[in-house]
């Protein structure tokens, strides 16, 4: 996966960089709002294991293009979420406050359909973890913690007018699982968010 996306970038990146139409786009700016959902791949082989409930969250973003091939954007997303550890002496579940704040480098596909518009992303960011009053009253050591991430993905834009849409989108975040700074909660493990996502956007 990490190799395609990779691939489709420095591609697009050549291509727009030789190409003559490298003009600026006449409305490059483009703020997005989008519902998600985020499914966290488990880490059950060991102990201790992690799983997390899945669950729905909300991702706000600012993008500018470039060209009609290149550009950046930057996301701010939020949700609270349950981390479920399994130990050597049972079963905890740690409600948290989950904030995600990501930039991505953005190639866009010009296709032939009139108001259909594909594109890949891939960048980095700095996913929050925050331990809510609830969780501190089974875990009082455990504190809030931030782990950086990889962030990879894709999706479509739907154009209702030249001002405004709706996009369907994909995105994976790579991430270390979090132990709260609690030795008997570290896993040493990587996990996958697969966040699909539904939303509007509006083009300026």
């Amino acid at each position: 996966m990490r190799k395609t996306v990779f691939s489709l970038l420095a591609a697009a990146i050549v291509a727009a960089t030789a190409a003559p139409s490298f003009a600026q786009i006449e409305q490059p700016s483009q703020i997005n709002i989008q519902v998600t959902g985020l499914v966290t791949k488990d880490s059950n082989d060991q102990i201790p294991s992690n799983n997390v409930r899945s669950t729905a969250g909300l991702l706000v973003g600012y993008s500018y293009q470039f060209t009609k091939w290149i550009g950046v954007e930057g996301n701010y997303g939020y949700t609270r979420d349950y981390q479920n550890f399994g130990t050597s002496t049972g079963t905890s579940s740690l409600q948290t406050d989950f904030h995600e704040a990501t930039g991505a480098l953005v190639v866009h596909f010009p296709v032939h359909v009139r108001g259909i518009n594909p594109y890949a992303l891939a960048g980095g960011g700095a996913l929050v973890f925050r331990p809510t009053q609830q969780a501190l009253a089974s875990y009082s050591g455990a504190q809030i913690q931030t782990r950086g991430a990889f962030v990879y993905g894709g999706g479509v834009d739907f154009n209702i007018t030249n001002h405004y849409g709706l996009r369907a989108e994909y995105r994976g975040l790579v991430d270390q699982v979090p132990d709260f700074t609690l030795g008997s909660l570290t896993t040493n493990k990587w996990t996958n968010i697969s966040q699909p996502s539904v939303g509007f956007f509006f083009r300026f």
